[in-house]
């Protein structure tokens, strides 16, 4: 009598146990999202020189408090360099091509900045670059162009622009310079409604 108890207790349990697990195996929902397939590449990647980061990060005189957003931001170099040698806030960059993200966030971690850097894979005309104190560029005359309404629309005045080699057609640079056969260029978003910000939407319309 007491061998068959035992027995009957055994089989309830391993009933349990059988009915607790099919309740619990429910439809796995995805962890992320699909994401929206991007476009290919507008520029081949070209890496800047450290010298011309050193450069362009000195003459938008980015410091402490600063975000700054790279926008084809390629291997990291200039949100890396602007986090640890001249103490950002935060920096964040932009790139349409996944090996290129893949390859910033292993410099990232090599150069032990944290998480006060990150890598967007993502199309730098669609993203949200309104909170960036600083913005650097290295794409072409006709992107840099294509980017100034974004730029003027989104970007509070005040704002630091920096190009590497490339200008912004008719909209004059506050200063350029050459460094190591290079060209950089730095203009500032212009209060609204001054003849600067004119300027620079003329230029944005070919003008």
């Amino acid at each position: 009598m007491l061998r068959a108890t035992a027995s009957a207790s055994v089989l309830l349990a391993l009933a349990f146990c059988a009915g607790a697990q099919t309740a619990v195996q429910t439809p796995q929902e995805p962890a992320v999202a699909p994401q929206k397939e991007l476009r290919a590449p507008d520029v081949h990647f070209e890496p800047t020189s450290h010298e011309v980061v050193d450069a362009m990060l000195k003459v938008a005189r980015v410091g402490q408090g600063d975000v700054l957003y790279d926008l084809g931001s390629g291997d990291g170099r200039i949100p890396i360099t602007a986090a640890r040698k001249f103490g950002i806030a935060r920096g964040v960059g932009i790139d349409i091509d996944p090996r290129r993200i893949d390859e910033a966030n292993r410099n990232r971690i090599k150069a032990g900045v944290g998480e006060r850097v990150r890598f967007v894979n993502a199309d730098l005309f669609e993203s949200n670059i309104s909170e960036a104190t600083v913005v650097t560029l290295f794409l072409l005359p006709a992107l840099n162009l294509k980017l100034l309404p974004k730029l003027l629309k989104e970007l509070k005045p005040g704002t630091r622009i920096v190009s590497h080699a490339h200008d912004m057609g008719s909209w004059k640079p506050e200063q350029a310079l050459k460094v190591g056969g290079s060209n950089v260029y730095l203009w500032t978003i212009p209060e609204p409604g001054t003849a600067s910000y004119d300027a620079a939407w003329a230029a944005a319309n070919g003008k």
